[in-house]
C-alpha cells in the first residue's frame, strides 16, 4: 500500500513540475492570473499603411470623414503614414477595429488590425 501511496504522490508532484497536473493549485499566483486577464483585455489597434496609390489629401480626407478627426489631427496622422510608413489611427475592441479596417479597405487604403502592446 505504501508503494501505491508513493506512486500517487509522485504522480501529483511530477506533472506539476511539467505544468500539466490536473490538480488545482492552491498556491497559484493571483498576480499571474491578473497579468493574463490584462493581456486578454488589451485593446486592438488599427494600422493604416503607406501605399504608392492614394494621394496624401485623400488619406487625410478619409480620416476626417470616416473617423471625424479635425483637420490638424487627420493631417498629422496622414503625415505619419507618409513619413513613417504607417500610423495607428484607432484603438478599441477587436470587433470595432475590424469594422474600421474593412471601412479603410472600402476606401482603398491598406489597413491591418493588431493587438495593442501593454
Amino acid at each position: 500500500m505504501a508503494v501505491v501511496a508513493q506512486l500517487v504522490e509522485r504522480w501529483l508532484v511530477v506533472p506539476d513540475v511539467a505544468g500539466s497536473s490536473p490538480v488545482d493549485r492552491p498556491n497559484s499566483s493571483p498576480l499571474l492570473e491578473d497579468d493574463t486577464r490584462i493581456s486578454l483585455d488589451a485593446p486592438w489597434v488599427l494600422i493604416v499603411w503607406n501605399d504608392p496609390v492614394n494621394l496624401m489629401n485623400y488619406v487625410a480626407h478619409v480620416f476626417r470623414s470616416y473617423f471625424g478627426y479635425p483637420r490638424p489631427e487627420a493631417e498629422r496622422l496622414m503625415m505619419l503614414v507618409h513619413h513613417e510608413g504607417h500610423a495607428v489611427v484607432a484603438t478599441g475592441p477587436r470587433e470595432e477595429v475590424e469594422r474600421h479596417a474593412q471601412a479603410m479597405h472600402d476606401y482603398g487604403l491598406q489597413a491591418t488590425v493588431a493587438r495593442d502592446a501593454p
